[in-house]
């Protein structure tokens, strides 16, 4: 992988101090999609990704706070269980070279239930 290609990463933290895992969401939140509490996907280079690092070690305290990111494989496979977080037909920004990920009917009619 070239540093500057773009691919999915899959961002997930766990914070001891809620003012720290505030601020941490909140940079999150700027940076990618939420999947689940405390999990995002971002979508970025090899080098983005360094920056994004440095930049969340400087919110967290590394003695105590775990940060972890991983790439997300392509093709990637899923299994879903409960209410989903994106509604079925929402298309998640890809890679040129990726296909589109699309959520699936269970997805749609679990978020209709839901509200």
């Amino acid at each position: 992988m070239s540093l500057n290609a773009r691919v999915r990463w899959v961002v997930c933290y766990d914070i001891r101090d809620t003012s720290r895992g505030l601020r941490v969401l909140r940079f999150m939140q700027s940076q990618g999609m939420p999947l689940q509490y405390s999990v995002f996907i971002v979508e970025a280079s090899a080098a983005h990704m360094h920056r994004l690092m440095i930049e969340l070690e400087a919110l967290i305290a590394p003695a105590v706070d775990d940060v972890r990111a991983y790439r997300w494989p392509e093709p990637a496979e899923a299994h879903e269980l409960g209410c989903p977080l994106v509604p079925e037909g929402l298309v998640i920004r890809t890679p040129e070279t990726a296909p589109p990920v699309r959520t699936t009917a269970k997805m749609r009619r679990a978020s209709a239930q839901a509200t």
